[in-house]
């Protein structure tokens, strides 16, 4: 389809999914929302992509949401325009093929929290990350308060969250938000170099783990951990995908989990 706010991009088995209002330093909408919904959901009907890959066009990552578009509208309006779609977008995160931020520049309030649940966080050198919303009078959403606690500890969520100021990428990668700190030139390159690491694995096993890291993530009760590893255990050792593994180790070759189902 044709998108407004995004751009896809598909470069062997990555989707590139670049948030494109450049001008508004791509400045989160209700329709960019949606774009994202339909361009995540299109690699995940595609069998040729094995992971996805977000960053921002120019200078920006995602300054926030569009103050226009979101929060005078919803004052103007007296309702919130982009009700009911919280719960929606952080299970399709979790259930969607693999996804990593490239964070290109600044990331603010919803730009740090849509890539929260993503898998992994990629950042420039030039990156910087604010979690504003008090600053906004408001506070944080998308599960944030719960994600950004389990990614960075609950002593510099406090901070980042109360304080609302603006951390740079070597900050964010010593909280633990941020996995690698790139030079801006080379982030995309490399970002992509891993995503098609990761969508050499076989898909379904993929989409298993991120299934069981979603729930057992914060379980407590380690007798439900293990029936929910062992029920998908089970499901794996019949699978196409094992059995390909396993004749591939035998033959001394790489396993080719294409196709395969």
């Amino acid at each position: 389809m044709d998108y407004e706010t995004i751009i896809l991009d598909k470069q062997d088995n990555v989707g590139i999914l670049t948030l494109n209002r450049p001008e508004r330093l791509n400045a989160w909408t209700t329709q960019m929302n949606g774009e994202i919904i339909e361009a995540i959901s299109d690699c995940n009907e595609d069998p040729e992509i094995g992971a996805i890959v977000v960053t921002g066009a120019g200078r920006g990552f995602c300054a926030g949401a569009d103050i226009q578009d979101n929060f005078k509208s919803r004052i103007d309006n007296g309702r919130d325009e982009g009700g009911g779609t919280t719960v929606n977008y952080l299970d399709f995160v979790r259930e969607s093929k693999p996804i990593i931020a490239a964070v290109n520049g600044a990331a603010v309030g919803v730009g740090v929290t849509m890539m929260l649940p993503f898998d992994i966080i990629m950042a420039s050198d030039q990156a910087r990350f604010g979690l504003a919303f008090v600053k906004m009078g408001v506070v944080p959403e998308l599960a944030s308060s719960h994600f950004l606690v389990a990614r960075v500890g609950f002593g510099a969520a406090s901070e980042m969250c109360l304080t609302g100021r603006l951390y740079s990428a070597s900050e964010a990668h010593e909280f633990g938000l941020v996995n690698h700190v790139i030079p801006a030139d080379e982030l995309l390159e490399r970002t992509t170099a891993l995503a098609s690491e990761i969508a050499g694995n076989p898909s379904r096993q993929l989409r298993m783990t991120k299934s069981l890291l979603t729930q057992n993530g914060s379980e407590t009760d380690l007798q439900v951990v293990q029936k929910r590893e062992g029920e998908a255990l089970a499901e794996c050792y019949v699978s196409a995908e094992h059995k390909e593994a396993v004749q591939a180790f035998l033959e001394k070759r790489t396993p080719d989990f294409r196709n395969l189902g």
